[in-house]
């Protein structure tokens, strides 16, 4: 991976003024979704400028954002290919964005759907314990309470120590290489190549543990294993690193976001509060109206393709903006209403579609259930500490987070 930050190119396109574009992303905020995504019903599938100044078609639709995810003519892995045009730079080496399409590939599959799959003994048992561990430090802190740093973030940190088999204490060190690897940023960041060989050392090292349990422990034995001779060490700890990363930030970033939706609706945080047997349904609401994913879903046409009134020239890059079809009003009836019986909920595309469907969807679920059934349990007066307005977004992230998340209760 280079990390000249002078070798930043910008792809113009032939004969396209990019400077001239709208520029995307189009809001860090994370508590109202962005004026221009209304404003975009009458053009699904519009040219705007990335991160990285590169020309892309942003695709808004409901129905047009399914189409480009179900279909193999966009390509996820191709987004990673010298000279295509970049969201933004990379921050993980070019060979890992394609990362379960790798796994699979590996034959590494099968491994890490048992290790991520809620229903692995005693997981949903621990998942409580530690979310009533945590949530017991915050009221014997006081309010108030950083809810993303002392509960979102290490609930989600430590399940992931635990599904990998590693220390919890070295969850939050791990974590800290995310700030940069998650980055959104037009060139190369140094700090991204430092983090990513201090983690992959880590993991690597993790395979000759012998405390080392869970996945890695499991990945450790293959090496033994004929059948899996062509795995080097540096597969399987990638497969360490990303699982967590990816892990982790998305856990953490739908609850600190689902956080966000209840504290703006009192009125669906009283009706959980009531009947917290909701809280299922109420989950698949919160991750259709979250607001988590700060960027558009990438792919490169591998052809000419028809989308909408548009010919997506080979070569072109796509992004699927998953909050434009969430909050389509063609598909989902009052779409800006936060409504726990909404009968098509799961439609939503926040756990992206066709063949890079999200396979952490039931462990995710999970999470965030466990977390809302301890927090309604515990503290049934959550509230915000500060207005809404006060909040400080991160930019620049491929996430929307807010920096803090002061409650009290």
């Amino acid at each position: 991976m280079t990390v000249d930050t002078l070798a930043c190119a910008r792809d113009r396109g032939d004969d396209l003024d990019v400077d001239a574009l709208p520029a995307f992303p189009f809001s860090w905020r994370g508590d109202q979704l962005p004026d221009e995504v209304e404003e975009l019903r009458a053009e699904p599938v519009k040219r705007v400028r990335t991160i990285a100044g590169a020309p892309a078609w942003l695709v808004s639709s409901y129905a047009l954002c399914r189409q480009v995810l179900e279909d193999r003519r966009f390509s996820l892995k191709d987004t990673s290919a010298p000279g295509a045009p970049r969201q933004y730079a990379l921050t993980i080496p070019p060979e890992v964005v394609n990362n379960m399409g790798n796994i699979t590939g590996v034959g590494l599959r099968k491994a890490v759907l048992k290790a991520i799959n809620p229903k692995a003994d005693g997981l949903v048992d621990w998942l409580r314990e530690h979310a009533a561990w945590l949530v017991g430090g915050m009221i014997a802190e006081g309010a108030p309470v950083d809810l993303r740093g002392a509960f979102a973030n290490p609930y989600s940190e430590a399940m992931h120590c635990r599904i990998l088999g590693i220390p919890l204490a070295d969850g939050p060190r791990l974590s800290a290489s995310l700030d940069i690897a998650f980055m959104n940023s037009a060139c190369p960041v140094t700090g991204a190549k430092l983090n990513w060989d201090r983690d992959m050392a880590y993991m690597t090292e993790r395979l000759d543990d012998p405390a080392t349990t869970g996945l890695m422990a499991e990945l450790a034995v293959l090496r033994e294993d004929p059948d899996y001779a062509h795995l080097t060490d540096e597969m399987l700890a990638t497969v360490g690193v990303t699982l967590f990363g990816a892990g982790v930030v998305s856990t953490a970033g739908f609850l600190s976001m689902a956080c966000v939706s209840l504290l703006q609706r009192p009125e669906l945080w009283a009706q959980l509060r009531e009947d917290p047997s909701r809280i299922p349904a109420a989950v698949e609401e919160l991750l259709r109206i979250n607001l988590s994913i700060g960027d558009g879903l990438p792919r490169i046409a591998l052809e000419d393709v028809q989308l909408g009134d548009v010919l997506v020239r080979k070569g072109e890059l796509v992004l699927v903006l998953v909050e434009g079809a969430n909050f389509d009003a063609a598909h989902f009836a009052d779409p800006y209403r936060a409504d726990a019986d909404r009968p098509n909920s799961s439609d939503h595309l926040s756990f992206g579609g066709g063949q890079h469907y999200c396979p952490a969807t039931a462990l995710g679920r999970k999470h965030a259930e466990i977390a809302l059934e301890t927090l309604v349990e515990r503290m049934p007066e959550l509230r915000l500490a500060v207005p809404i307005e006060q909040l400080v977004w991160r930019t620049g992230y491929m996430k929307r987070l807010p920096e803090r998340l002061p409650v009290m209760w």
